[in-house]
């Protein structure tokens, strides 16, 4: 007998209609596979600082692949990824995010997911993991479980890249951040001695429709959730492509 949500079989068809809109107005991905934060292998817990409050919720699971909401690609080498409560989403500014999960088999079992996806039907405190995360700190069994958990930061190596959207010019242009240690909440491109917010898109991508007109190099100014500034230079336009930086969050 399983216990999902509502259980996991509606709220799975709710995922795939969602998925497939979101594919649709976002077709970039992570091309490292990574996501946006948490490398190509799970992170080992307690090697990273944590941030934020802990929280309490239901842990349910997913037939997770590793893409979804965020709009990254899947991650078949590693699926310790989750899906964030509709009230924490924050407009995706939670993608990417590293979260260390402790469940029913205790703090010797604790795991690290990522954010990937977006659980639209979960409560404040809900996490919906996919299956191989909820295996190893609960019996698949019991469906739904009560967890434990708080956002730490990811253990990246190397620095931020930038993800372009297909359609991107000097008219137009969708960014996303990816390999970030910290999750971005704020994306500004510099315009002379100005700033110029980026319009955060629920689909894990910042969207701005006349970035100076020109195609690059761009400046921008990244914030992250713990309010922590990166300057980066230089960024050339690179229309559904991923463009290396050299900064990252500390």
């Amino acid at each position: 007998m399983v216990h999902r949500r509502n259980d996991a079989m509606t709220g799975l068809r709710a995922r795939a209609g969602l998925m497939a809109l979101w594919t649709v107005m976002a077709c970039g991905a992570a091309g490292n596979g990574d996501g946006g934060g948490g490398g190509s292998t799970p992170q080992e817990p307690g090697t990273q600082p944590a941030f934020g409050m802990a929280y309490t919720g239901d842990g349910t699971y997913y037939g997770a692949t590793g893409g979804g909401a965020c709009s990254y690609d899947p991650s078949p080498g590693n699926l310790m990824v989750a899906a964030m409560n509709a009230p924490q989403w924050q407009g995706s500014a939670v993608c990417g995010m590293c979260v260390e999960v402790v469940g029913p088999k205790g703090e010797a079992n604790k795991i690290v997911i990522r954010i990937v996806d977006l659980c639209p039907e979960c409560k404040t405190g809900d996490l919906d993991l996919s299956q191989e995360a909820f295996a190893k700190i609960a019996d698949p069994v019991a469906g739904r479980v009560k967890i434990n958990w708080q956002p730490v930061a990811c253990g990246v190596s190397g620095a931020l890249s930038y993800k372009f959207k297909d359609g991107s010019s000097q008219w137009w242009m969708g960014v996303q951040v990816r390999n970030s240690r910290l999750p971005v909440k704020k994306l500004e491109l510099q315009e002379g001695g100005n700033w110029l917010a980026l319009n955060p898109e629920s689909y894990g991508y910042y969207t701005l429709s006349s970035p100076n007109g020109r195609p690059g190099p761009y400046t921008f100014r990244l914030t992250s959730l713990t309010d922590v500034q990166v300057v980066e230079s230089g960024v050339m336009l690179s229309p559904n492509g991923v463009v290396a930086g050299s900064q990252q969050f500390p």
